[in-house]
């Protein structure tokens, strides 16, 4: 019955929320903006949704946290109405604060959510991670912050590919995000490379929170799905003081594609509970 509820209001989309450009570069129309990135070398599309008070004229002071979602056209809706679903006064379940959502439209998902190149028989152009970090954390999210009020608490969610980038992301000590949820992450990617760079994770990353989530892509992808990511989960925990920064939870009733929305809802929760 929860996550009927949680579909339900997925289908919804939300009020238009507008905004003057603040550079001549900037593009901003209803729930969107384009931003011109210097690091990619191109304009980059955000779709953004708005807490529901967000112009209530008694909230005008207030400030929100902030979450970052990648592969932004597929999964904004859906988002965005469990974050409503999950903080809005008016269903008052107040699971967590009311959030600013930006979500990021693709361009080229191959480059833009790897950061290391692997040999292909085609012409590729992987290996453009780092770059778009960058370009989330030196513009985006600056951007965001003079725009619209924001505090300093992010949460970086992405899928697959997505999921692959936002482990990338919390193994930066320098990272500007506070959390993480990566949903099905591809840890396979480049002989798991991800798992051979546990070692080399800092304490700043270990004491922010985790939510890794697996999907059940069938027997005879346990091996390159399921038990790298339990593998992964081992080793962090190990090395972190509080085990309960980072969470694992294996879906096996859910596939890659249909994942997205359970462990979007239960990494949040996650995420605040202080009980966890």
């Amino acid at each position: 019955m929860r996550y009927l509820m949680i579909a339900f209001f997925c289908v919804f989309t939300f009020g238009v929320q507008s905004l003057f450009a603040q550079n001549k570069d900037d593009i901003i129309t209803e729930s969107k903006f384009i931003i011109n990135s210097r690091i990619l070398n191109e304009y980059r599309t955000c779709l953004i949704s708005l807490p529901e008070s967000y112009n209530d004229s008694s909230q005008l002071k207030k400030k929100h946290p902030v979450i970052i979602l990648l592969d932004g056209y597929t999964f904004f809706k859906t988002t965005s109405g469990i974050v409503d679903f999950m903080s809005s006064d008016r269903n008052r379940n107040h699971f967590m604060p009311e959030t600013v959502i930006v979500a990021i439209e693709n361009i080229d998902r191959e480059r833009d959510f790897t950061v290391t190149k692997i040999k292909t028989k085609r012409p590729n152009t992987m290996g453009g991670g780092r770059d778009f970090l960058d370009f989330i954390e030196k513009e985006l999210i600056p951007y965001v912050d003079k725009n619209y009020r924001t505090e300093a608490h992010r949460i970086l969610v992405g899928h697959s590919l997505g999921g692959l980038l936002t482990l990338n992301s919390f193994m930066d000590e320098n990272s500007l995000f506070n959390a993480y949820i990566s949903i099905d992450p591809s840890i396979w990617w480049d002989e798991q490379m991800m798992i051979d760079k546990v070692d080399s994770i800092q304490p700043t990353s270990l004491n922010k929170k985790l939510f890794i989530a697996t999907a059940n892509q069938g027997e005879a992808s346990y091996e390159r799905n399921k038990k790298r990511h339990d593998k992964f989960y081992s080793l962090v925990s190990k090395r972190g003081e509080k085990s309960s920064n980072v969470k694992i939870e294996y879906f096996e009733n859910e596939g890659h594609r249909s994942v997205p929305l359970i462990a979007l809802y239960n990494g949040l929760r996650y995420l605040y509970d202080e009980n966890q």
